[in-house]
């Protein structure tokens, strides 16, 4: 319960400041959307591109630790494909909607924040290795099998298929901020102290900022839609992906602080991202939107669990 108190509260509270402005009419969608923009578009991507430029890549990337994470996502990712299809009768293009809300896990505005309030900036190691991979790999499975699916129901040539995965994903100012990142870590360049200092200054705006933005954008998105569809989507991000994480990261022995990392990234909610994709296609928008904003609630008690588990 303490964890629950000194760790995961103050990250909602922060989501909460944003919910109730908004709902009490203080900050307007377009305001908030701002807000949003700006943490999206620019706090965030510096925080990634500083993370990524500056981790040691011999002993932040293990290979276990990712290999645990993206396995539960993949997997989770296909239950909720083919359970949207054969469980609810969705057509595949909302199916694979629905299946993109249990494969994306809020890593950057929820998994960052609870890891690091729960085990200190230094924790965060394995934190930034996931997300380095992160959109690259959620949006490469959406959109690949969003496509496959569109093209066998219109008939249409598979050729334009490499085409348009990789315009939707490099056109992604997160994939951007990480491939810089990781070419300024390889080369060995110095970032310039006064560069670094800004870039420092943005970083800490990153996360309050992009939390606040969220709460107020969670206010627009009311439970709409079929409520089983949701309940079964909040499932397999909440609880399927963290155990699948949990089980090959004890059989894969990943180290304490990755499975730290891994686990509790893997019991966070779907981010927005979930809802920007479902928009994308215009399939399973009210499905995702009510996912969205209920697994977030619910991943207060998600994230409770697993830090009591975790060592």
């Amino acid at each position: 319960m303490q964890a629950l108190i000194d760790v995961i509260l103050p990250v909602f509270m922060v989501v909460g400041f944003g919910y109730v402005l908004v709902w009490r009419q203080y900050l307007s969608d377009v305001a908030i959307d701002s807000i949003m923009m700006f943490a999206q578009q620019v706090a965030v991507p510096c925080l990634l591109f500083t993370a990524l430029s500056q981790i040691d890549l011999s002993t932040g990337f293990d290979p276990a630790l990712l290999f645990s994470f993206y396995t539960g996502a993949a997997i989770s990712f296909t239950l909720g494909l083919f359970g949207a299809r054969h469980l609810f009768g969705r057509s595949w293009e909302d199916s694979v909607a629905i299946g993109f809300c249990a494969l994306f896990s809020n890593s950057v505005l929820l998994g960052l924040a609870i890891t690091e309030r729960a085990y200190g900036e230094s924790a965060l190691v394995g934190n930034y290795a996931i997300i380095a991979f992160h959109s690259p790999f959620c949006y490469g499975i959406g959109i690949t099998v969003m496509e496959l699916v569109r093209a066998k129901e219109a008939g249409t040539s598979m050729t334009r298929l490499p085409g348009a995965v990789l315009k939707a994903m490099f056109s992604n100012v997160l994939i951007i901020a990480i491939m810089l990142g990781f070419l300024v870590n390889l080369s060995g360049f110095s970032i310039p102290a006064s560069i670094q200092g800004g870039l420092d200054m943005m970083v800490r705006t990153a996360l309050p900022t992009a939390l606040f933005a969220l709460g107020g954008i969670l206010y627009r998105y009311r439970p709409a839609g079929d409520m089983k569809v949701i309940l079964f989507a909040c499932s397999l991000s909440l609880l399927v992906h963290p155990a699948i994480t949990f089980t090959l990261g004890s059989l894969t022995s990943v180290s304490e602080a990755g499975m730290r990392s891994a686990v509790i990234t893997s019991a966070m909610a779907p981010g927005v991202n979930a809802y920007i994709f479902a928009s994308m296609y215009q399939r399973a928008q009210r499905v995702a939107a009510s996912t969205v904003l209920i697994a977030t609630a619910l991943t207060t008690m998600s994230a409770w669990f697993w830090l009591t588990v975790l060592p």
